[in-house]
């Protein structure tokens, strides 16, 4: 592999990810993407990157600031190369088998903090992935008995190395929720970012998702868009305290549908909150 550039200074590197990036996304993009990568490589700020712009790199810094470029090329998302991202205060561990956390999932939290009149005592986050919402609940309600599940091993792995990491105690369960006939532990909460977003708009996402986020995650038959809010609900119906709480997110053309699917369900107290692009996007219900 090459990675020798034009001349060792920082400009010439950055003027290096400028170029190569430049058809792949904004340049707005392509700037934070280069702050990011100087902060995580070299430990420096937006600051001490400008006013170096002219300065030499060694060797090895060049070879730390350069390596980042030729897997950002390939369109892996900035969270895999740097194998960490930020999450309502939470630095965690990311890769190709769990999904990079969105805005949208730090604002359900939010809802769901803001909508706790007392502190839950057993929280159930279904579909865990990196384990996101589940340490961020366990951060705000370090007193609840946390409980994160997933189909997948190797999400559960790094749901755990994340607890290791930032020093929270949560339990984790491999499960199937589609399966029937499973009984969720008594829980007064339960929360779930579960796939939802139509197969058929598999073409429309941007590659570095398309290509490298992981599908059974991402993504539900169009056939039945709700298949997964629905196995959860009625997994719920059973688990849930009598005053407890479900929380979704999901896709913004389905949640006005998900919620009247819940109030058929057993759900009558159920509304529906928007993200802060003003579209529909979190189901909240109670029993």
């Amino acid at each position: 592999m090459d990675v020798r550039v034009a001349t060792n200074t920082v400009r010439a590197v950055v003027d290096l990810y400028r170029r190569d990036l430049a058809e792949m996304y904004p340049e707005g993009e392509v700037r934070a993407m280069v702050r990011a990568v100087f902060q995580d490589r070299l430990g420096w700020g937006p600051v001490e990157l400008m006013s170096r712009h002219d300065s030499a790199l060694s060797e090895s810094e060049i070879l730390r600031v350069h390596l980042p470029l030729d897997r950002l090329r390939r369109g892996e998302p900035l969270q895999y190369v740097l194998g960490h991202t930020l999450f309502h205060g939470l630095h965690l561990e990311v890769g190709p088998s769990v999904l990079i956390p969105r805005p949208e999932t730090e604002e359900l939290v939010d809802l769901i903090i803001r909508s706790c009149r007392v502190p839950p005592r057993c929280i159930i986050d279904i579909g865990t992935g990196s384990g996101c919402i589940a340490l961020a609940l366990k951060q705000r309600f370090p007193t609840a008995l946390v409980i994160g599940i997933d189909v997948s091993d190797g999400a559960l792995a790094v749901a755990s190395a994340n607890a290791a990491r930032n020093g929270l105690d949560v339990e984790w369960e491999q499960l199937d929720v589609l399966q029937e006939g499973i009984r969720l532990p008594a829980a007064d909460l339960i929360v779930s970012n579960p796939p939802y977003v139509p197969l058929t708009e598999l073409d429309t996402l941007a590659p570095n998702v398309r290509d490298h986020e992981p599908h059974l995650a991402l993504f539900v038959d169009d056939a039945d868009p709700l298949r997964f809010h629905r196995a959860i609900a009625r997994h719920a119906l059973n688990a849930l305290d009598p005053d407890g709480a479900l929380w979704f997110e999901g896709h913004h053309l389905n949640v006005l549908a998900g919620a009247e699917m819940l109030r058929e369900l057993g759900f009558p107290r159920t509304t529906t909150a928007t993200d802060l692009g003003g579209l529909p996007r979190f189901i909240h219900a109670r029993r």
